[in-house]
């Protein structure tokens, strides 16, 4: 493949990234603009604090999608002087900065459900109607499927930020599942089930936010790959050795991530007899095959170890 082939290829990769962010950032911002709008509607004339505090969540998602949408932005920045190894952080930021909006959700939305059991101002508030059962569901629906599309396009571009916004969908599920849960225990005489469905969603959402910034933080901390991408690494190695004939030793692989993507230094044994043009080759075609095999690695990083091996290459 020509250069200019295989830049006309990262061009078009690059667009079509772009716009599955685009797509994304779309349904997640209108998508959760509309339903909180309706929650919060629903919540208000239908009596239930479960619902409201549900609506505030979902209100909550907007400006975590628009977070993840900037993150994902400027983690696309190319390489510069000052960031060598480029952007890809700001995603991990901009997953610690929507557990942080998340946390800050939950202990409002629990605070204020705590204050409703302690102080039994339940006992005043009247039943919730059935507007708020149906907008319960609807929104059980709505946010799962926003959540199984956000994380499917996450996947496909590989975001960490959007696969967080992804959780906040689901979490937002959880939430109206326990809306749904009070609401209609309260409509069956026990209204004390609002305030309770209300805490319990709190919770879940406190234990989501935990889990994304307990991930984007490895992120940042050069946490190395799992160990079976690595064992697959060193069996594309032994591999390429095998068909070509040549003898190589893995004498140290290690790998950090940075951001979504992963960097590997690589240590290989070669014949220390054999010629510099050659073995500059192997760890060459090595790099090369790790780059290409493994969409996650960025950068590949090999040094070359002279060892006793016969060097021999199949006619």
């Amino acid at each position: 493949m020509s250069d200019i082939e295989k830049n006309k290829d990262g061009a078009a990769a690059a667009e079509d990234t772009a716009e599955i962010v685009r797509k994304t950032a779309a349904v997640g911002v209108f998508g959760n603009v509309i339903l909180a709008a309706f929650k919060l509607l629903a919540g208000l004339i239908g009596h239930s604090a479960a619902m409201v505090s549900d609506a505030v969540h979902s209100l909550s998602d907007v400006f975590a999608t628009l977070i993840a949408f900037i993150g994902r932005k400027l983690s696309e920045k190319p390489a510069d002087r000052e960031h060598p190894y480029g952007h890809e952080r700001f995603e991990c930021i901009a997953s610690v900065i929507l557990g942080v909006i998340l946390i800050a959700t939950g202990v409002q939305i629990g605070i204020g459900c705590a204050e409703a059991i302690i102080n039994k101002t339940y006992l005043t508030a009247s039943e919730p109607g059935l507007i708020a059962l149906i907008a319960a569901v609807t929104s059980i629906v709505t946010k799962e499927a926003m959540f199984w599309y956000t994380l499917y396009q996450a996947r496909r571009i590989r975001s960490g930020a959007f696969r967080a916004d992804a959780w906040h969908h689901r979490s937002d599920a959880l939430s109206s599942v326990g809306a749904l849960i009070g609401i209609g225990a309260a409509r069956m005489g026990y209204p004390v089930m609002d305030s309770v469905a209300g805490l319990i969603i709190s919770v879940v959402i406190l234990v989501v936010a935990a889990r994304i910034i307990s991930e984007a933080v490895n992120n940042m901390l050069d946490r190395s790959a799992d160990p079976e991408m690595e064992e697959k690494m060193r069996k594309v190695i032994s591999e390429y050795a095998a068909e070509n004939g040549i003898m190589i030793t893995i004498d140290s692989l290690i790998s950090r991530k940075f951001g979504e993507k992963i960097y590997v230094d690589l240590e290989i044994g070669v014949d220390g007899n054999m010629k510099l043009k050659d073995a500059h080759d192997i760890a060459e075609n090595v790099h090369d095959l790790l780059e290409k095999d493994f969409d996650d690695v960025k950068h590949v990083m090999v040094h070359l170890n002279p060892t006793g091996y016969e060097y021999t290459v199949r006619g």
